[in-house]
């Protein structure tokens, strides 16, 4: 049996897979699939004290996250998923670091909706993209506060259509603090709960 240890060890040094070899996706793949086998949460739609919280990415296949690294000047940093499960809402936040006090902030904001017992349908409503001194980012958790509120910020910040911006993700792996899932288009996702600040 593979181990969560083992499955860190092997996307350690990848840079979330920015930095993933061939061969080192393949044995991470195959590392995934074993942890998915043994996964202590079956049902992860009912535990919702699991689910909730700020979950920060270790790993990833989506192209459209890794690519947020390909802006020139700029150096992808933290990318956090936001669960809050009461007002089932989800929070996508990527931190991006270039030039002094040019730092970058790209966040999408959606609603979730649980379509089995593991799979949830995301729609996506709202886009917010700017630098973090001119939104006031501090964490994840604040600037998630702030949204909430109704705030509008100094940024590019704009509603989605979400009939045609969703898609669905499947939960096949969670605990305390480790999360695995999987999207509608093929991408895997591991992450880790955010201790709080």
């Amino acid at each position: 049996m593979i181990t969560k240890s083992a499955l860190l060890d092997a996307i350690a040094g990848t840079n979330r897979g920015l930095l993933a070899t061939e061969t080192q996706k393949q044995a991470i793949l195959a590392a995934i699939a074993s942890l998915e086998d043994f996964n202590p949460t079956p049902h992860p739609m009912e535990a919702r004290h699991l689910l909730e919280g700020d979950w920060r990415l270790l790993y990833t296949t989506s192209k459209a996250l890794l690519n947020l690294d390909r802006f020139p000047f700029c150096k992808l940093g933290q990318i956090y998923q936001s669960i809050r499960v009461e007002t089932t809402s989800v929070y996508n936040i990527a931190e991006i670091y270039g030039l002094p006090s040019l730092e970058g902030l790209v966040s999408v904001a959606a609603k979730f909706e649980p379509v089995s017992e593991r799979r949830v349908q995301v729609k996506f409503q709202r886009s917010i993209i700017g630098l973090q001194r001119l939104v006031a980012y501090q964490s994840p958790a604040t600037f998630i506060q702030q949204i909430e509120s109704g705030k509008k910020f100094a940024a590019l910040d704009f509603p989605i259509n979400s009939d045609q911006q969703q898609g669905w993700l499947d939960i096949t792996y969670l605990d305390n603090d480790l999360r695995i899932g999987r999207g509608n288009e093929g991408s895997v996702f591991v992450l880790s709960k955010a201790s709080k600040a």
